[in-house]
């Protein structure tokens, strides 16, 4: 949201808004911050993203994502992936510690889907 309204306000202004490279460079910044690359490394460390706070509520018997403008509620393994998302453990430890929990083996895939599906909304980032 910022992103736009800097360049609304960038366009108004009458001494470089109207030169062609001037909106092109603004806009290529846009689109990279709108487009982040959905390719998550082992190795990459997510964290929860900027403007969101994970918890549990205990009215709803779930972790919720909680926001400015609203709440997600999240299922049990969305909560139990989104835990694990504190900036200090790679996607390679997450999944270990999943596995490990959960006695199970294979969950590499599905983890990593959900982290991108999460980073395209914005609900982790990544370092």
């Amino acid at each position: 949201m910022r992103w736009r309204w800097r360049m609304v306000w960038a366009l108004r202004e009458p001494t470089h808004a109207a030169t062609p490279q001037f909106f092109c460079r603004h806009f290529w910044f846009a689109t990279q911050r709108m487009n982040a690359p959905t390719t998550i490394a082992s190795d990459s460390v997510p964290r929860i993203g900027h403007g969101f706070r994970l918890q549990w509520e205990e009215a709803q018997q779930a972790h919720v994502l909680l926001y400015p403008e609203g709440m997600v509620k999240l299922n049990g393994s969305a909560g139990e992936i989104l835990t694990r998302c504190t900036g200090s453990a790679p996607v390679e430890a997450i999944v270990a510690d999943l596995e490990q929990r959960f006695a199970t083996t294979g969950l590499e895939a599905d983890v990593l889907a959900f982290l991108r599906m999460a980073q395209e909304r914005r609900w982790v980032e990544f370092a």
